[in-house]
């Protein structure tokens, strides 16, 4: 079957609750990832973006539970995450992220939000940023994307931890460079914190 998912915000809204409730009666760590995580801890909300995460040991379970639930979940050829369907929107249930299998203690740090009435598990800033930087490569390197997440979640952000686990990303090191210069961030000898954010 080809879906056509529907982008508008909306039903992404809509998708995003139908699958946190359903994520959460399967009883599996999950968090909200993603530009919706961004938006639940006080950034822009996307546009075409539902992500959630699971852990890469948990992944083929949940899977399995939630078409027990009735919804639609196929099997891309990625090999990093299955696609949730509910009434023609889109949700990616990612077992993978930047690279590296989704451990539990990611999981373990992220922290209750309530988003959109429905009270759920959403990643900590610190790693939110942690990957969006970690992805920035030649292929894609969209700032437009990353630079308002940024600024967006900054006072909630543990900027030291992010720079020593994205020093091995020269994208991510300009990234940080430009926030740096732009007073954004709190420059690589200045101290930093992470409050959180909501929740």
């Amino acid at each position: 079957m080809v879906h056509e998912p529907r982008t508008t915000q909306s039903d992404l809204r809509e998708a995003l609750k139908r699958v946190a409730v359903a994520l959460k009666e399967t009883g599996i760590a999950f968090a909200l990832a993603g530009g919706y995580a961004v938006w639940a801890r006080g950034g822009p909300e996307p546009e075409h973006d539902v992500d959630f995460l699971v852990a890469e040991s948990d992944a083929g379970k949940a899977a399995d539970l939630l078409r027990e639930q009735g919804l639609d979940v196929e099997q891309p050829p990625e090999d990093w995450l299955f696609k949730v369907f509910t009434d023609g929107a889109m949700v990616d249930v990612l077992f993978r992220a930047a690279g590296s299998p989704v451990q539990e203690p990611v999981l373990e740090d992220a922290t209750e939000v309530e988003v959109l009435s429905v009270k759920m598990p959403v990643l900590a800033a610190t790693d939110l940023v942690i990957q969006k930087l970690s992805v920035l490569s030649e292929r894609y390197c969209d700032l437009a994307q990353v630079l308002p997440a940024c600024r967006a979640l900054r006072e909630q952000v543990d900027w030291s931890r992010v720079r020593a686990q994205t020093q091995d990303n020269p994208f991510a090191e300009a990234v940080l460079l430009l926030l740096d210069r732009l007073e954004v961030v709190p420059g690589p000898h200045e101290p930093s914190r992470d409050i959180r954010g909501p929740g």
